[in-house]
């Protein structure tokens, strides 16, 4: 299929496809943004995914559009990338997103994403499309972002903890649970400026490359439909997901909750400034990785992290695979 033959319905299609993703993003890191907020019974996990996709779809008020630019032209030359590259890789995203969800596993909707669009343009084009310095960034903040949330996240019960060791703890428990609610929104305005970029980055690409916009930029219309879609995703909940991250790694009390979100508020907002589209799964799952150990070596289940590290390796390389394949079965069909 030429470049001339993309029908603007094609165009269409894609992006409804491209905000599918962003709605299956928001479904399956909902357990980020609520799954200690709940598990902590701050609030009951109805109000916890209406609070999060709340402060998921204002986050675009605050965020500028680092990350979407850095997706749409600092990981693969735009002047290689086609509608159907574009296609093929949302759909190895989505497929890869569906499988973890089904297994239970929080592994990362950016890099599927990433790992998709990836595997669809090196199926075209070969491996000399790649702009090594954007991969770079993105491969070192896989390492870097969860031991970020698990550092910070520990310091912060270190410290919590020395603050209020003479409260009792039916003060303390008071106030983690209202200090929570701010920490649960900070960490979703985070999730919501960094994830919903990678798919506004996407909807751009393509726009872009289709030839309806003459230069690359990022269009406010992109901005409020990526953010509506991943608001909507996690009002939809995903609650495999959530009880793996809120009960499988640690048990969580409020000022365990407190202290994990914040962390990865923290973590997630620096990213988001630098332009970085980090995984903000592995952000929480190390913050609350650091919150248990925090308290006791032995009370993080290590056997259920270590398998969670295991589906955040393999999720580049397999959407890359799964997008491959589409891509190269599309040569076939059309």
């Amino acid at each position: 299929m030429e470049p001339a033959s993309w029908s603007f319905s094609f165009i269409v299609l894609i992006i409804a496809i491209a905000l599918t993703f962003d709605f299956t993003n928001g479904m399956h890191d909902a357990a980020n943004s609520v799954a200690t907020v709940v598990s902590t019974r701050v609030l009951s996990p109805r109000q916890a995914v209406v609070w999060a996709a709340f402060f998921n779809f204002i986050a675009f008020l605050i965020f500028g559009t680092h990350v979407a630019k850095t997706i749409g032209v600092g990981l693969i030359d735009i002047n290689v990338v086609d509608p159907m590259v574009i296609f093929c890789g949302l759909l190895g995203a989505i497929s890869w997103n569906l499988i973890t969800w089904y297994w239970g596993l929080p592994s990362s909707s950016s890099h599927a994403l990433i790992g998709g669009y990836l595997g669809a343009a090196v199926a075209k084009a070969g491996f000399g499309i790649i702009i090594v310095k954007g991969w770079i960034k993105v491969v070192s903040f896989i390492f870097i972002a969860p031991l970020l949330g698990l550092v910070l996240g520990n310091l912060l019960m270190v410290l919590t903890t020395w603050l209020m060791r003479k409260k009792p703890l039916r003060a303390i428990n008071l106030w983690s649970r209202r200090l929570q609610l701010l920490s649960a929104a900070l960490y979703s305005l985070g999730h919501g400026g960094n994830d919903a970029q990678k798919t506004m980055g996407i909807i751009a690409s393509l726009v872009f490359t289709s030839g309806h916009m003459k230069t690359f930029h990022i269009p406010l219309w992109i901005v409020l439909s990526a953010h509506t879609a991943i608001a909507l995703g996690t009002l939809s909940g995903g609650w495999r997901i959530v009880k793996t991250m809120g009960q499988k790694i640690v048990r969580l009390r409020p000022i365990d909750g407190f202290c994990a979100e914040t962390a990865s508020a923290v973590s997630i907002f620096m990213a988001t400034h630098l332009g970085i589209p980090v995984s903000t799964t592995h952000v929480i799952t190390g913050a609350v990785t650091g919150v248990g150990a925090a308290r006791s070596i032995s009370s993080v289940k290590w056997q259920v992290t270590l398998r969670i590290v295991w589906a955040w390796i393999f999720t580049i390389p397999m959407s890359a695979l799964i997008a491959a394949a589409l891509y190269r079965l599309s040569l076939l069909v059309f």
